[in-house]
């Protein structure tokens, strides 16, 4: 059987075929990924549970408590807990797929497969870390909940909108691929933006209404924060699981179109890339 490898001429085309022949890859670089963030370490998983808890801690003191701004009447340690579970999970994807070439090259070198795997191995893998914290945000709010603490209004709403939390993560996850491969692909080619990496997306973290609810925006800036594709993502877990939040067609359809835009793009400049990243490194 004679298999001929040749470039990939669209920009924008993802080889779903060639993925499925390499699902068994998918599932080797799935595992590497979440073992080797525990690998040597004294609390291995714990840690996707103390770090949400220890970031919720510092914004409930500097926030709540110095700054005193606003939760929407939710206790301050659900509020910030549920902001960071959606934005948790965007910045991993984010992070983790904007150094996927840089990190991976010693095997894009020597054997070839569809190197979108290794973007989408590191989205699933994140799943694990979100479900630890979706769990410990969980415990907290039944802890509320039974302890009168929570908000208990609006529970049928509330039911109905966590039905689209599926759809909800599948958004983000994509947004947070699409927003990587574009760092991906810029860091490939400028090793300086590795360095601002960080920092821009602490920046987007603090542009996101995470530490902050959407209704203390004023209204003739709310257009900024609606061009933000997260703004939706974590408003959206507030009002499903909280009860609390802005929500609204146009801020979901915006955060579509959003996502749409940067993961096609984003698509078509990490396939241009990748395809002379290694003879050029």
């Amino acid at each position: 059987m004679e298999i001929v490898i040749e470039r990939t001429k669209s920009w924008f085309r993802i080889p779903w075929k060639e993925i499925w022949e390499y699902r068994d890859l998918l599932y080797l670089l799935v595992r590497r990924d979440f073992v080797a963030r525990y690998k040597q370490t004294i609390l291995g998983p714990a840690w996707f549970v103390f770090q949400p808890l220890l970031t919720t801690l510092v914004f409930t003191v500097i926030f709540g408590k110095v700054m005193k701004i606003p939760t929407d009447s939710i206790p301050p340690v659900l509020f910030y807990l549920c902001g960071m579970l959606a934005w948790s999970y965007f910045a991993q994807c984010l992070n983790a797929t904007g150094m996927s070439l840089l990190n991976n090259v010693h095997i894009f070198s020597k054997v070839y497969f569809p190197r979108l795997v290794v973007p989408f191995s590191i989205v699933i893998s994140n799943l694990a870390s979100f479900a630890i914290q979706a769990a410990t945000f969980a415990v907290f709010w039944a802890a509320f909940k039974l302890w009168g603490g929570a908000a208990a209004d609006h529970f049928g709403i509330r039911l109905r909108l966590a039905a689209f939390a599926p759809l909800v993560l599948v958004q983000t996850a994509a947004l947070g691929l699409g927003a990587g491969l574009w760092m991906s692909a810029l860091t490939a080619r400028y090793r300086d933006i590795v360095h601002l990496a960080g920092f821009l997306t602490q920046l987007w973290m603090y542009a996101t209404p995470v530490v902050y609810p959407l209704s203390v925006v004023p209204e003739k800036w709310r257009w900024v924060a609606a061009a933000n594709p997260m703004t939706f993502t974590v408003e959206y877990c507030r009002a499903a699981f909280l009860g609390a939040g802005t929500l609204s067609a146009q801020l979901a359809l915006v955060s579509a179109l959003v996502t749409i835009v940067l993961l096609a793009v984003g698509l078509g400049i990490f396939n241009h890339v990748e395809k002379t990243y290694v003879d050029t490194v």
